[in-house]
Order: structure tokens, then C-alpha cells, then sequence
């Protein structure tokens, strides 16, 4: 039987898989795991032969439970990837590498808490608490692998700030983390919708000239670290 590459899902037996048509496939004996975490090795791994992927989807998210192939398959890509890892040229295109992405982030770090500051749109009046917003928020939301919406590319920057913002606030300026939200599906949806009503226009606040008391403001407090 031609064994073919499939993405499949886990099953309650370590040693079978559920294809994409139902099916229930055992694992060849002469197969190995090769666990999540190296995506150089797993892609040689997958251009070197059939492979059986197998991803598990938890709600809208879906995570890598590793990929199944020949031992030999696996082992050879290893070590031919080994070797090339353990030469000064991989050791400078690494570094580059690096480099690159360091200097990627920080022009992102800029440019989104640029586009935290568009949002905001503060009176002239609250500049200095725009400000300590927006660095709070871009502080939390940018960091690599933070998993926030802020490090995602289905959507615009410009609502990427936005949904920053009003997370950042539903966890500082409201009772969100302590509150019991009821088991039924879309209450914690409904609820975030709720408590983002509440941030615009706690927002819209400072977007006007006239100044009001800090102590009663929970952005205020939240920007001043009470």
C-alpha cells in the first residue's frame, strides 16, 4: 500500500491517527515521532517523504502534535541538518538572521505604539497620559510570541491598536479578571462587548479639553499605577 502525506487528527491510541476522511490509521511500525519545536527539521522531514502530520484543533485554535515519518527518514534529516548547523557559514546566516528580526520588532514596536496614539486621539489637555497609555499598552501587546492581537496579520495595524487597547483596559480599568461570567455560549463574548462600550467612552473622556479628577478616572489610575 502507497503511503501518502496527510494532516491528521489525534486519536485516545498513541498509535493511530484519524485521516481526513474518517479513517483510523495505524501507525507503521517503522515509523517515528518527531516532536513540534524544530520547523527547520520538520520541513526536511516532510520534503524527504510521506508524512503523516497530526494537529488538534481546541476551539478556533489548532496545535501541532508532531509529524509522523520513517525513522531512518527523520534521523538522516537530522543529522545532515546537524552537520550544516555546526558550520561557521550557518553560525553568520544565523546571526544575521537574528539581527534582522531584532531590528524587524523594533521598527514594529514604533510604528504600532504610533498607531495606539492615532487611536487614542487624546486632548492636548491629557498628552502626557496618552502617552503612558499608549508605551503600557504597546509594552504588553508587542512582545514576540505574547500571542496577543497585536502580533497578528489577518488585520490592519490600525485594528490591531484598537483591540489592544480595550483588552489592556478590560484587564486594568474594569472588574473583568474577578468577574463570574456565566457558562453559556457567547456570555464572555457578550460581556467583552459590554465592558469595550464602557472603555470608548471612558476613552471619548479624554479626548475633550475639560480636565476631571484623576482619583475618579480608571484609566487615570490605571496609567498612574493606582
Amino acid at each position: 500500500m502507497t503511503v501518502q502525506s496527510l494532516v491528521c487528527a489525534p486519536t485516545k491510541d498513541p498509535k493511530q491517527v484519524r485521516a481526513p476522511d474518517g479513517r483510523v490509521l495505524t501507525i507503521p511500525p517503522d515509523w517515528s515521532c518527531l516532536p513540534p519545536g524544530d520547523a527547520g527539521l520538520t520541513r526536511r522531514v516532510k520534503a524527504a517523504g510521506p508524512t503523516w502530520a497530526v494537529v488538534e484543533k481546541v476551539g478556533r485554535k489548532t496545535f501541532s502534535k508532531g509529524v509522523w515519518a520513517a525513522k531512518t527518514t527523520i534521523d538522516a534529516e537530522k543529522a545532515k541538518l546537524e552537520a550544516e548547523r555546526a558550520t561557521p557559514e550557518y553560525a553568520k546566516k544565523r546571526a544575521k538572521a537574528v539581527e534582522r528580526r531584532q531590528e524587524e520588532q523594533a521598527e514594529y514596536v514604533v510604528d504600532f505604539e504610533t498607531a495606539v496614539r492615532r487611536f487614542l486621539r487624546f486632548s492636548p489637555t491629557f498628552e502626557a497620559l496618552e502617552l503612558e497609555v499608549a508605551k503600557r499598552v504597546t509594552t504588553h501587546a508587542t512582545p514576540v510570541g505574547s500571542g496577543t492581537v497585536a502580533r497578528t496579520e489577518r488585520i490592519p495595524i490600525e485594528r490591531r491598536a484598537e483591540a489592544a487597547v480595550l483588552a489592556w483596559m478590560r484587564h486594568q480599568t474594569t472588574r473583568y479578571d474577578s468577574m463570574t461570567v456565566a457558562r453559556v455560549k457567547g456570555a464572555r463574548r457578550e460581556l467583552r462587548r459590554e465592558l469595550a462600550e464602557v472603555s470608548r467612552a471612558v476613552l471619548d473622556l479624554h479626548r475633550k479639553p475639560a480636565p476631571h479628577l484623576p482619583a475618579s478616572c480608571p484609566l487615570c489610575r490605571a496609567a498612574n499605577g493606582s
